[in-house]
């Protein structure tokens, strides 16, 4: 993690945003790599090392997509790539887009500071050394990073006259974009996987989720998209871009590169679609397939109290998992790159500040626990000032 967040900062760098945006979003970063580490060895003292292995292993891989000094030899080998991108973003506001940074920031502030509460609690607190709030810290630290990937830089062209990222920049922000995204569908399936043993397994419980376990299903989670992303980065950098390069989103995605090309995509879109299915669709199912069993389950139990226990640990996973995969299905599980413009500026920029935002009120209002343990903490935070 910590190769990860310095391959990340110079992308930020190399995408041309303020210094002072770029100190922040650097600091941010080493604060997140921290988290990730704490988080694996606060819950899993004997496999600790493991889950830092995973980590430092995958940081190796992603940070060889930066290069630090010039292009790399793959990007400068076809000389039908453009040196940059325009990103047009939401140039069609005018002069208004400028009034459209100040409730985006409060909305990506707000999100980061909520699921960066969540990841803390998660740490510092042992009645959430779980694999439940393992995996709900895992999501959550995911979240951050998938809206650093693509709104820090928004932020940045919706003051800027200028919206130019490099050739390299997007490439790169194309690829941690598709690989955390992919990352948060399949851990949101290892807590529908969870969850589902358990309510029906519940005496077997801590041997099936024992922390080899959880460790295992969380680093094959971030492993699987990182490792599968490289081939289908490395054909976006060789695609011939002669129709411009001028990219109308605020970010470097798929259909907006794809409709830049000269090349022959269809291959290209038929590997995207069947990314899609690996990753998205087969995540859905796994988490479908889990809530009917919980559902069966939980209506067999005679006592109603006993029946709105059960479903209120589901419940905010279970909205979590209607938006995140509504969105994601609409945007991405569909052949071909011929989709309105707008529409899915429109859905990607709620999956990029408004999703993460709502999760963390979404998680805390409908889990007692957190909200114990959040009422726990600010008693210990009040007594220190009573004591004054």
């Amino acid at each position: 993690m910590f190769f990860f967040y310095d391959s990340l900062t110079l992308f930020l760098y190399d995408s041309h945003l303020s210094l002072s945006l770029l100190f922040i979003t650097h600091h941010l970063l080493a604060f997140l790599s921290l988290c990730s580490l704490f988080l694996s060895l606060s819950l899993f003292h004997g496999n600790g090392s493991l889950c830092l292995c995973l980590y430092f292993c995958l940081s190796i891989s992603v940070s060889c997509f930066l290069p630090t000094q010039g292009p790399s030899p793959w990007i400068m080998a076809n000389l039908s790539h453009p040196s940059e991108f325009v990103l047009l973003g939401f140039s069609s506001f005018g002069e208004l887009q400028v009034l459209l940074y100040g409730p985006f920031l409060v909305l990506y502030l707000l999100a980061f500071m909520g699921n960066t509460v969540i990841i803390v609690m998660v740490i510092a607190d042992s009645h959430l050394h779980t694999p439940m709030y393992f995996f709900l810290g895992n999501f959550s630290l995911l979240e951050i990073l998938v809206t650093m990937t693509a709104v820090p830089r928004m932020l940045s062209d919706l003051l800027a006259p200028h919206k130019v990222i490099s050739f390299t920049g997007c490439m790169v922000q194309f690829y941690f974009y598709f690989s955390l995204g992919s990352t948060s569908f399949l851990v949101l399936s290892d807590m529908a996987l969870d969850r589902f043993v358990a309510v029906c397994h519940p005496l077997r419980y801590g041997t099936l989720m024992s922390g080899a376990v959880c460790a295992r299903l969380v680093g094959a989670a971030w492993a699987a998209p990182f490792l599968a992303m490289v081939p289908t980065v490395l054909s976006r950098a060789h695609l011939n871009y002669c129709h411009g390069n001028i990219i109308d989103h605020f970010f470097c995605d798929n259909a907006p590169l794809l409709q830049l090309s000269c090349s022959d995509t269809s291959l290209l879109e038929f590997w995207d679609f069947v990314m899609a299915l690996a990753f998205v669709l087969s995540s859905f199912l796994v988490t479908l397939v889990s809530y009917g069993y919980i559902a069966s389950t939980v209506l067999q139990i005679p006592s109603a109290s006993g029946r709105q226990k059960a479903f209120s640990t589901c419940g905010s996973h279970l909205a979590l998992v209607f938006i995140g995969y509504s969105s994601t299905i609409f945007l991405y599980v569909r052949p071909g790159k011929a989709h309105s413009v707008e529409v899915n500026k429109t859905v990607a920029l709620v999956t990029s500040i408004l999703t993460p935002f709502l999760n963390p009120f979404i998680l805390t209002l409908r889990n007692e626990t957190i909200k114990a343990v959040l009422r726990e903490q600010m008693q210990k935070l009040k007594r220190p000032h009573r004591a004054l």
